[in-house]
């Protein structure tokens, strides 16, 4: 089940919202909770809630085990670490690692078929970051397997994030209360989730889905433009859509998680890209990877090295895929010239902030063409067509272009690109700005809701991950 589905929105979230507010006990309020939680990822996918117990099991015994047996905790923080590295590396690697050492070594091993767990990164993420905290001593040990549970499985961000650290809403787990104020907060948020993802990164999934895959030969440079800008448009507000709809649902009963997208494409380095894109995520990457490695607090080139592992592992993170390894590394890469050339360390002039916003995004953009890409060589292909492919195009080519430029993807693209900016902060200032907003959300609704009843293209973007 996922967020933007007819049945989220006009059964599944009606309901247990209903239950979660008519329900007297924080103790019922949980149970609701929780059994909501597990019917909504068996929906898709019910063989695969035995995973999810079984990772929720195992981490809670290894944090207890820390908590009790301090002499042997760093074996038990050993143990759980192996233990989710292992699980992401069955049920998410197995095939492309088979197929990785068949190829180096001309060998036959027998391919590893194995369906992939929706939302595995997520959940096994936060199951490592709660027993490194409880090692830590930065968070209380949870004695109660099924409250460590809620916090694992809580559907609002359970196949698609934001990576919710367990000490972020240890507190809310026990006592939280849901106002009228945060009630109508996270309606409104969610809307603006729904819009993106419904209204904007929809529409654009059509223009780039088709032209990915369109054979090789019916590309042209306007196509391969289009679709990187398309994509540009499509995983930032697919992604911050669904941030947004699970900070909402958030505030619905009574959580508060951190926010996990702020504009990124208005950032003037990859560095400050990254301040921005998927928050959780790079934190998560820093707190649990980068600074145990050593940071930057051993030398100039530890420090070089331990920035590359980060991106390798937040590359290898989103994907098994050559891809995803190969646009991480090359994220790693821009940040060490970022470091090296001065250019990037002093102050600008206005034409020079310009300059740097427009290296950002053009940079981006690049690397997003091989994140969607199925291949290396469908992403150099892709990349050669955008800087070289100014000839005539054929017939075939231009038919391309203008079946996908309609006029409900133009106006996707003209809205993400509005949206890109930091407009609603603008809005908030204007005179009766909370009637205004309430007027959109309810038009934005009434929107997204009729495109999903007529059916409109409405992929997930989390399965490739």
């Amino acid at each position: 089940m996922i967020f933007s589905s007819l049945v989220f929105l006009c059964i599944f979230l009606p309901a247990v919202l209903l239950a979660h507010l008519v329900l007297p006990s924080i103790r019922m309020k949980n149970a609701a909770l929780l059994a909501a939680s597990i019917l909504f990822y068996a929906y898709g996918e019910p063989v695969y809630v035995l995973l999810l117990l079984l990772s929720t099991l195992v981490n809670w015994a290894f944090a207890l085990g820390i908590d009790r047996m301090r002499r042997a905790a760093r074996w038990f923080l050993a143990g759980s670490i192996l233990f989710n590295l292992a699980l992401l590396g069955i049920f998410k690697y197995a095939l492309f690692l088979t197929e990785s050492v068949n190829a180096l070594f001309h060998l036959s091993l027998p391919a590893v078929h194995i369906a992939l767990p929706v939302g595995i990164s997520f959940y096994t993420f936060q199951a490592m970051s709660y027993v490194i905290d409880v090692y830590r001593g930065q968070c209380h040990v949870q004695r109660n397997f099924l409250r460590l549970l809620l916090y694992i499985a809580l559907f609002p961000q359970l196949i698609a994030g934001p990576i919710v650290r367990y000490r972020d809403i240890e507190s809310a787990l026990t006592q939280r209360t849901v106002t009228a104020g945060g009630l109508t907060s996270g309606i409104l948020r969610f809307i603006c989730g729904l819009s993106k993802k419904v209204l904007i990164a929809n529409y654009c999934a059509v223009i780039v889905d088709t032209i990915y895959a369109a054979p090789a030969g019916n590309l042209s440079a306007a196509a391969a433009w289009l679709a990187a800008i398309a994509y540009l448009f499509q995983i930032y507000f697919d992604f911050s859509g669904y941030s947004d709809m699970a900070i909402g649902l958030g505030h619905m009963f009574g959580f508060t998680f951190r926010e996990n997208f702020n504009y990124p494409y208005i950032a003037s380095s990859i560095r400050d890209f990254w301040r921005r894109w998927h928050i959780s995520l790079s934190t998560w990457l820093k707190e649990y990877l980068y600074i145990p490695l050593g940071g930057s607090r051993r030398g100039k080139a530890r420090t070089i090295f331990n920035k590359m592992i980060v991106f390798l592992a937040c590359g290898i993170w989103h994907g098994a895929n050559v891809t995803f390894l190969f646009w991480g590394l090359y994220h790693g890469l821009l940040l060490l010239l970022e470091e090296v050339i001065p250019f990037f360390r002093k102050e600008h002039s206005i034409p020079g902030k310009i300059l740097l916003h427009l290296y950002t995004v053009l940079a981006v953009l690049i690397g997003f063409v091989f994140f969607r890409a199925d291949t290396l060589q469908q992403g150099w292909h892709m990349i050669s067509l955008m800087f070289s492919g100014f000839g005539p195009a054929g017939p075939q080519a231009s038919a391309l272009v203008w079946s996908v430029l309609t006029p409900a993807g133009i106006a996707a693209m003209a809205a993400g690109l509005i949206a890109s900016f930091p407009v609603g902060r603008l809005a908030l200032r204007l005179p009766h700005y909370r009637p205004i907003v309430s007027v959109l959300s309810l038009a934005c609704a009434a929107l997204c809701i009729l495109n999903l009843v007529g059916g409109t293209y409405n992929p997930f973007i989390y399965f490739r991950f």
